[in-house]
């Protein structure tokens, strides 16, 4: 299809005047539009599951993340890998993301490399991918070369090859082993896919990888008990999860999680338990590394 057919291509007509409007008019019409995105990615809710369910399972086995795209979508691909590392404590080697272009194409644009699927194919082979490896492949387009090539190296060695995409049938799904397209329609600004279909590709990843992490037990309840506490923000955030989730006031959460060794799963194991630091690890070990299968495991 012909770039200009595209639907992310098209001129939207609800903002053909928006260089007359008033201020207020336009951030009235960019929300009303916002609300679409939403709408859009309930119709992929199915897509999304099964892209979890699948990612999980590799996951679970050792695999990684490994996000790529061009432009907007690289950069977005990056955003979700590094924060995955604070947020969940993860190893940062397990979730990583590519840019057409390399590091300098996240701050200033590189001319031509997201027109190199080969591109693609060498940055994943100097990660030595593999079949446990989930690769997400980031295009509003669905259409733009380095996205396909990352998609095509994947199948090559039997890594998940995921789409994400905001056309319907777009030629990243002829590749793909999952695809997800939520429809959020023209943008405002002709073209300007870092708008609507930049959130959509966000909250999608957001979804994916939170539903992944939750998965691999680096969520006990609704809180982040795998929450690295490198800086006093997190430091105290890991205090408030040991006292919710142990009923103790904060003081002994601050003790508990220095006898733990910032550890906040094994402190919260520890207070609920009164094991060791030694035991608790291993419990958590042999329930792997969930907290609630570790509490019932106790239990019994």
């Amino acid at each position: 299809m012909e770039v200009e057919k595209l639907l992310t291509e098209q001129r939207n007509p609800v903002s053909m005047n928006l260089d007359t409007c008033s201020t207020i008019e336009m951030v009235e019409l960019i929300n009303s539009e916002d609300q679409k995105v939403a709408r859009a990615i309930a119709t992929q809710a199915h897509e999304i599951a099964q892209a979890i369910d699948q990612v999980s399972e590799r996951f679970n086995q050792g695999g990684r993340l490994i996000y790529c795209g061009a432009g907007t979508s690289g950069r977005l691909g990056i955003l979700d890998a590094v924060e995955l590392v604070p947020t969940y404590g993860i190893d940062p080697k397990r979730a990583i993301g590519l840019i057409a272009g390399g590091q300098n194409a996240v701050y200033r644009s590189v001319e031509g490399a997201e027109d190199s699927a080969e591109l693609a194919k060498k940055d994943l082979q100097h990660l030595n991918l593999n079949e446990y490896d989930s690769v997400f492949s980031l295009a509003a387009s669905g259409r733009t070369p380095y996205a396909i090539g990352a998609l095509e190296a994947a199948k090559q060695v039997g890594a998940l090859a995921i789409a994400v995409a905001c056309v319907a049938d777009s030629r990243m799904s002829k590749y793909a082993d999952v695809t997800i397209a939520p429809l959020v329609g023209p943008e405002v600004v002709t073209g300007s896919t870092r708008m609507k279909a930049g959130s959509a590709q966000k909250m999608v990843l957001n979804t994916i990888s939170t539903g992944v992490m939750v998965r691999a037990g680096k969520v006990y309840q609704n809180l982040m008990v795998n929450v690295l506490p490198t800086n006093e923000k997190l430091m105290n955030r890991a205090i408030h999860i040991i006292a919710q989730t142990t009923n103790c006031d904060l003081k002994t959460a601050q003790q508990m999680l220095i006898n733990a060794e910032r550890n906040v799963p094994a402190a919260i194991i520890m207070q609920r338990t009164k094991l060791s630091l030694p035991v608790s690890k291993k419990l958590l070990k042999e329930n792997n590394y969930k907290v609630a299968d570790a509490l019932n495991s106790f239990r019994k």
